[in-house]
């Protein structure tokens, strides 16, 4: 297996992007950006290699995408878009996503919830991911993204039934 370089994982994040349909646009950005050298705007990722700090922040953003309703999405940086998006709620659904995406991935979770994000609490974060402890889980369920009962599925969550909203 490759070393799990700066590098490797974000090819790795931008492989599996293009498979789920998350359009990823490389282009300079001032630094005005929420986190470095990344923003949203309508469907696609704007990403300045240059700037970016962590790869998996890139993961996270695609998070943000893929839990926003589709009739929604276009409308993400414009002035359409509701001020208070992403909510709290989208928010906890997009950490969860990314981490179910990372173990998808074979990723190292502390990859995607590193030290420098997150509030200060990535190592809790990671920890409860780990326990079981799925913050967010009801909301991607409602969202039809993954399922909890194995009779409904044949897989359960952190396995995912579709990647976007």
């Amino acid at each position: 297996m490759k070393e799990l370089t700066e590098d490797v994982i974000l090819s790795t994040i931008l492989n599996f992007l293009e498979e789920i349909n998350i359009e990823v646009k490389e282009q300079e950005l001032d630094d005005t950006t929420l986190l470095p050298g990344l923003d949203i705007f309508k469907n696609t990722i704007l990403m300045d290699r240059s700037r970016m700090k962590y790869p998996g922040d890139l993961l996270h953003e695609a998070g943000h995408l893929a839990v926003t309703a589709e009739e929604d999405r276009s409308k993400i940086g414009t002035p359409e878009m509701p001020p208070e998006w992403p909510t709290d709620g989208d928010e906890m659904a997009t950490i969860l996503w990314s981490l179910a995406a990372a173990e998808h991935l074979k990723l190292p979770l502390e990859s995607i919830v590193h030290k420098h994000g997150y509030k200060n609490e990535s190592d809790w974060i990671v920890q409860e991911y780990r326990n079981g402890n799925y913050i967010g889980l009801p909301l991607l369920e409602w969202m039809g993204l993954c399922t909890t009962k194995a009779s409904e599925a044949t897989s359960v969550f952190p396995t995912m039934l579709k990647w976007l909203r």
